[in-house]
């Protein structure tokens, strides 16, 4: 974790470092295994030339008799070196040069031990010595003791040593190397992606990653960035449609407001005249706060778990129509005195009101609303004398900000209709065009009965 903490700053750099550390500890305890084989490996062939000399020498000395005594052999120079001949405690042969010298003090030790042993006498020059007993040897047994200089063995050991080291630190700069390489590849399709997502910010482009030549463990990235870029534009659109819905229903109470102060500041007024120009102005603001409220509720998700409550529906048309730009145009009827609707008031009158507005727009001369009840539900129905909506529009209806003709000279964005039928369905009703009524248009609201 240290190394991480304070090595590099990127993925590519990190994971290679990674690497390098793992193949630095494996490399690590290979050559230490090679050298110390090979280390081994010398030291048995030195002990094996020891013992075959010492098998040859062995063979020229003779046992047969009462003492053991060295045939000689033409040509036995080189047998001779550095071989020291027992028989007993007695040394009955030495290398001239080696007399009463610490090798031959060693081979004297060696040859009094018996057996076939070894040993290193470590020096300026390191030594091997080893001692074979003769077969067949008398009362008085004979031992031939042989010496061998270490210096080619451990120079080829050293030699194998600094090899070994060398292939290991090639070995971990190509190691390095070629997993930057290979992690940069790997990384390839992340720039990209990490590319797009900086061109989509900049941009706000409407861009998925969607599906590539990229590895399973990226596509899966993709496919769930993208359904996070889905929920994040899905989030986005419902806060826009909302500022846009808030903006579009408190139009009208606003409105109301600001006529009531004009007329108010027009002329002085008596102290009822401003006593009726407050309360128009307070129940306007009212008003405005009733539909924060639906409409907050709505988007929040809280319009469907909250209590249902009632609502009359002869007051709650009566006083959407007295709100309204033309009152004198719209005639209520409904068929019972005593309907009511399941649903909040504030959601009754926020379903009916982009209706009700929306057919005083296009009215020629009038607007007619009806309610009444069938099999559990409440039918209130908006009906103009208008031109009427396209066949052509009629799958766009309820789209948000569609209209059939945006240059008609009519106000409005498109948001009425959708509001109304999304509220509706929060309450389990239903707003519909009535495609058959003609001419003019016709808006059936579905709720159900309290």
């Amino acid at each position: 974790m240290r190394i991480l903490r304070h090595g590099p700053g990127t993925l590519r750099g990190r994971l290679a470092l990674v690497a390098v550390t793992a193949a630095a500890l494996l490399v690590l305890a290979l050559t230490v295994a090679f050298n110390g084989l090979v280390r081994q490996r010398l030291q048995q062939q030195a002990d094996d030339h020891l013992h075959t000399r010492a098998t040859t020498v062995a063979a020229t000395v003779d046992t047969t008799g009462a003492s053991a005594r060295v045939v000689e052999v033409p040509h036995d120079d080189l047998l001779d070196a550095d071989v020291w001949i027992y028989a007993g405690p007695e040394r009955i042969e030495a290398p001239p040069a080696a007399v009463e010298g610490p090798l031959t003090l060693a081979a004297d030790a060696l040859a009094a031990g018996g057996g076939s042993r070894c040993l290193t006498l470590d020096g300026k020059e390191p030594i091997r010595l080893c001692t074979q007993p003769v077969p067949g040897s008398g009362p008085s047994p004979a031992a031939v003791v042989t010496a061998l200089a270490l210096a080619p063995y451990r120079s080829l050991a050293q030699t194998a040593l600094y090899a070994s080291l060398a292939l290991d630190v090639t070995m971990l700069a190509c190691t390095y190397v070629l997993t930057r390489l290979a992690v940069g590849r790997a990384l390839r399709p992340v720039q990209a992606m990490t590319d797009q997502a900086t061109r989509w910010s900049a941009s706000a482009a409407d861009g998925r990653f969607g599906h590539g030549s990229r590895p399973a463990e990226l596509e899966r990235l993709g496919t769930s960035l993208d359904a996070l870029l889905d929920r994040i534009r899905a989030g986005l659109r419902h806060e826009q449609q909302l500022a846009r819905e808030l903006s579009h229903e408190l139009r009208n109470p606003l409105a109301r407001i600001i006529a009531e102060l004009d007329w108010w500041r027009g002329r002085p007024r008596s102290a009822a005249e401003t006593e009726l120009a407050c309360a128009a102005i307070a129940d306007a603001a009212q008003s405005m706060r009733t539909i924060c409220d639906t409409l907050l509720d709505d988007a929040r998700g809280t319009a469907a778990t909250a209590l249902p409550g009632t609502a009359e529906i002869l007051p709650a048309l009566l006083r959407l129509v007295d709100h309204c730009s033309a009152p004198r145009k719209v005639e209520v009827a409904v068929a019972d005195q005593g309907l009511t609707a399941g649903v909040p008031v504030a959601l009754l009158e926020r379903t009916v009101s982009p209706l009700l507005d929306n057919a005083l727009r296009y009215a020629r001369s009038s607007v007619r609303v009806t309610a009444r009840g069938q099999e559990g539900s409440v039918l209130i129905e908006v009906t103009d004398d208008g031109p009427g909506v396209p066949p052509s529009f009629n799958a766009d209806l309820f789209r948000p900000g569609r209209r059939a003709d945006p240059d008609d000279g009519h106000g409005g964005a498109g948001l009425g209709l959708p509001l109304a039928q999304r509220l509706a369905r929060s309450a389990d009703g239903d707003v519909r065009h009535d495609e058959q009524h003609g001419p003019g248009a016709r808006f059936v609201v579905t709720l159900p009965a309290g």
